[in-house]
């Protein structure tokens, strides 16, 4: 009886400290595919490229954020995965933007899964190159 003390004091700390562990709930407040991305907003937006367009960017602001954390922008052509980039998010309402070299025969639908750190997807952003 006397080990297990311990562990039940544990638990009631935990329940009187109600909020104190919470997982942040990201969310992106915007998100664009773009030809560039210039002052940190994006240029030339669209849901369709041209095969020669030779570099997109995934545009997002993620907004939520208690500190500094990361999101993934995970790049898919079809189902097969093309990159994974990490990118640093420091604050509430943070602005981030990854790009990908396109080779012309990479045609067809594409997605970026914006992911947050522990891999959930917050957010799709689909477009297709023709």
């Amino acid at each position: 009886m006397r080990s297990a003390m311990p562990l039940v004091l544990l638990v009631a700390i935990g329940l009187a400290m109600p909020g104190r562990v919470q997982a942040q709930q990201l969310s992106v407040e915007e998100a664009a595919i773009a030809l560039d991305v210039v002052d940190r907003a994006p240029v030339g937006t669209g849901s369709t490229f041209r095969a020669d367009v030779g570099r997109v960017f995934c545009f997002t602001r993620v907004i939520g954020a208690e500190g500094e954390t990361t999101v993934h922008h995970v790049w898919y052509q079809g189902d097969e995965e093309r990159a994974n980039v990490e990118l640093r998010v420091g604050g509430s309402s943070w602005r981030v933007w990854s790009s990908k070299a396109l080779v012309p025969e990479w045609t067809g639908g594409w997605r970026v899964e914006v992911q947050d750190a522990a891999g959930n997807v917050i957010e799709t952003i689909q477009f297709t190159v023709q």
